[in-house]
C-alpha cells in the first residue's frame, strides 16, 4: 500500500544523520516545534530536578526568553501553559527557553549541531555582534527546535522539527503533532487519551526539504538575528 507518509519519515531520518540527533519529529513550523517542545516539559515534572530556577506563577511556569526575537516565541510559550518573561541577552544562532532544555534554534543550522562536537569558529559579519561563533557545549538530554521557512538556512515554503534524544517523548511529540492520534492507526481503531494538534509536515514539503538536505554543507553559519522588537514592552505578552 502506497504510504504518502515515508518521505516525511526519510527526512527526518536524514536529519538524525546530519545534525547528530538521536530523533527527529517534523512539524509544520518552528512555532509549534517550540509549543510541543515547552507543553511536554510543562505537564511533566521529571526535568524539574536538573533544571534549577523554577518558578510557577498563576498564569503556569514561568520561561525566560530574549526580549529581542520573534513574536511567536512567548506565543508558544503562553498557548504551551507557560508565563514568557524577557530577559536581555545578545544572542547569536541559539539560545535558551529558561529554565526548560529547549533550544529556539531557527537561526542555526549545521552538521552535527546536537552533539556540539562539530566546533567551528565563524567569522563577524553583519548582523552578528560577536567576533566569532563557538558552539561546544552538547544539547544531549534537550530539544533544539529548527526552522525550515523559506528564509532560513535549509528552508522550503514552511517546516520545523524538534532534534532531540528521549525516546518517551518521540512517542508523544508523534502523537502530539498529529491530533492526537496514532501513526498508522485508523481513527476508528486508536485510542485517544490526549489532545493534539495539527501540524504535522506535509509529504512534499518534506520531499523538497531531502533533496536540499542532501546537498547542503556541512558548515554553516549562524544567521543575523532581523529587527526584532522588544516584545518585553507589548501589551499581550505583560
Amino acid at each position: 500500500m502506497y504510504d504518502p507518509f515515508k518521505v516525511v519519515r526519510d527526512f527526518e531520518a536524514a536529519l538524525c544523520e546530519y545534525t547528530g540527533a538521536k530523533y527527529a519529529v517534523t512539524t509544520n513550523s518552528c512555532t509549534m516545534a517550540l509549543l510541543l517542545a515547552v507543553r511536554w516539559h510543562t505537564s511533566r515534572t521529571d526535568w524539574i530536578d536538573t533544571s534549577g530556577g523554577v518558578t510557577w506563577c498563576e498564569q503556569g511556569l514561568q520561561i525566560s526568553i530574549p526580549k529581542r526575537t520573534y513574536v511567536s516565541v512567548p506565543q508558544s510559550i503562553i498557548h504551551a501553559g507557560g508565563k514568557p518573561e524577557f530577559r536581555d541577552e545578545d544572542w547569536s544562532g541559539v539560545y535558551r527557553l529558561e529554565p526548560l532544555p529547549v533550544w529556539d534554534s531557527a537561526r542555526y543550522f549545521t552538521s552535527d549541531m546536537y552533539n556540539g562536537a562539530h566546533v567551528t569558529e565563524f567569522p563577524a559579519r553583519e548582523g552578528i555582534g560577536i567576533d566569532k561563533v563557538k558552539f561546544v557545549t552538547p544539547f544531549h538530554g534537550s530539544m533544539m527546535c529548527v526552522s525550515f521557512h523559506a528564509s532560513k538556512i535549509l528552508g522550503d515554503t514552511q517546516g520545523g522539527a524538534i532534534l532531540h534524544d528521549s525516546p518517551e517523548a518521540d512517542a508523544w511529540l508523534r502523537r502530539a503533532r498529529f491530533d492526537g492520534r496514532t501513526e498508522g492507526v485508523a481513527p476508528k481503531d486508536d485510542k485517544f487519551d490526549m489532545v493534539g494538534h495539527h501540524c504535522y509536515m506535509s509529504p512534499d514539503v518534506a520531499a523538497r526539504l531531502l533533496l536540499k538536505l542532501s546537498v547542503l554543507p556541512m558548515n554553516n553559519p549562524p544567521l543575523p538575528n532581523d529587527d526584532y522588537p522588544d516584545l518585553s514592552l507589548i501589551e499581550a505578552f505583560k
